[in-house]
């Protein structure tokens, strides 16, 4: 049986950035994963381009830009391992990289780019990696040591590290691994749901807007109560099954099943004042001055709905143009449902924090560490779930 310092379960982000720093500290290091490709989550996010941190995270208030039961629980590896250090390793290691906007940082190049550094890293700290090779069990003897059935035979180790992210997009491999492991150590799981996920809406209310798919247009949307609120300006857009576009991945992860959002589909215009103007300067129909203020096919959508707007300006009453701003600034509509795990970006829940070290990310099974995704921590869109995959590999690597 082949002995290692540390077996880390996951090759992606948070999986082989832990696994280069322990090795680099002269820990024998194996990664083990079931898929032929490394880090396809990294390949595929940013449009190719990997969002890969966010200059705006505020490591002091995390629950600013971050989602947990227990949001300082990230606190403390997020100040321990900034948005500034990974930047300095890009440096180092000659990659390329620009801020799009709101502090959102990605490879000039490709993502590819990322994942090759990583596995440089791993590659310096002599890291063995077996891929792809299934794990059947997890163990530990009776030296309190941890045993793996493995497709490549059995291995054993003082530590495991946990780093098999959540249950978002199976077809790239997601699986409930790090959850099966967690319940059989008797760690508390949070009920995971799919983050950063377009919203599907069905049935009659949902046809005057059918036909707007591939539309897109900057809003401010919001969802919750007076007490808990939550709201983005972010840009929309129409799919052919319901909404999407940053602004919807955002709120997804605030949204609770039947309730409402709220939508201003013109966020940056006094609606009621510039159609108040037009009545009293247009002779134009309402649908062509609503153009100049909304896209035009969403104009024509929207005047569909009732025949009072489907006039000329100049003829139509205040309280029918009231009315008209009220619907386009407030509009709100209860989703049916979300795209699911097959469309989610991340996973919301995972384990426990209250079960986890903040500072080591060590359960309370000795010995059994849960890094990146699989933990009961989710960053907004814009690179935070990347910088949590860094700053949480980051504390496991140095107390292994």
């Amino acid at each position: 049986m082949q002995n290692f310092d540390a077996i880390v379960i996951g090759a992606g982000a948070a999986g082989l950035f832990c696994a280069g720093i322990a090795g680099q500290r002269g820990l024998s290091v194996l990664v083990l994963d079931h898929s032929e490709k490394v880090a396809e989550k990294i390949r595929i996010s940013g449009g190719g381009r990997a969002n890969f941190t966010n200059r705006d995270l505020d490591p002091h208030a995390p629950h600013k830009h971050f989602i947990s039961a227990n949001p300082n629980f990230c606190r403390s590896a997020l100040s321990r391992y900034t948005p500034a250090d990974f930047i300095s390793l890009l440096q180092t290691h000659g990659i390329a990289f620009h801020e799009k906007h709101k502090g959102q940082l990605f490879c000039d190049h490709s993502a590819e780019d990322l994942i090759q550094m990583l596995l440089r890293e791993c590659d310096a700290g002599g890291v063995q990696r077996w891929q792809p090779c299934g794990i059947q069990a997890v163990r530990v003897d009776s030296e309190g040591m941890y045993e793996l059935d493995t497709d490549r035979g059995p291995v054993r180790s003082r530590s495991v590290v946990v780093a098999t992210g959540g249950l978002s997009i199976p077809k790239i491999g997601a699986t409930d691994f790090g959850y099966r492991i967690a319940k059989q150590f008797d760690l508390r799981l949070v009920e995971p749901r799919p983050g950063l996920v377009p919203m599907t809406f069905d049935g009659d209310h949902w046809l005057p807007y059918a036909g707007l798919s591939g539309l897109a247009l900057p809003v401010r949307i919001e969802t919750g109560d007076k007490k808990i609120r939550m709201a983005f300006n972010e840009d929309l857009l129409f799919t052919h099954r319901g909404l999407s576009g940053p602004a919807v991945l955002q709120i997804s992860s605030y949204w609770h099943d039947k309730t409402p959002i709220r939508l201003n589909l013109a966020p940056d215009t006094d609606l009621p004042a510039a159609l108040a103007r037009a009545k009293a300067t247009s002779r134009k129909l309402i649908t062509n001055e609503l153009a100049g203020l909304v896209p035009s096919r969403l104009a024509d959508a929207w005047v569909q709905q009732d025949a009072d707007w489907q006039r000329p300006v100049a003829e139509a009453s205040d309280k029918a143009l009231t009315r008209l701003a009220e619907r386009l600034s407030r509009w709100e509509i209860t989703p049916t449902g979300t795209e699911g795990y097959k469309k989610a970006e991340v996973t919301l829940g995972g384990v426990d924090t209250r079960d986890l070290s903040s500072q080591t990310m060590e359960s309370k099974q000795p010995g059994l560490y849960f890094i990146g995704e699989v933990v009961d921590v989710t960053g907004w869109l814009g690179g935070y779930n990347f910088q949590w995959a860094w700053a949480s590999a980051h504390a496991c690597a140095q107390a292994l």
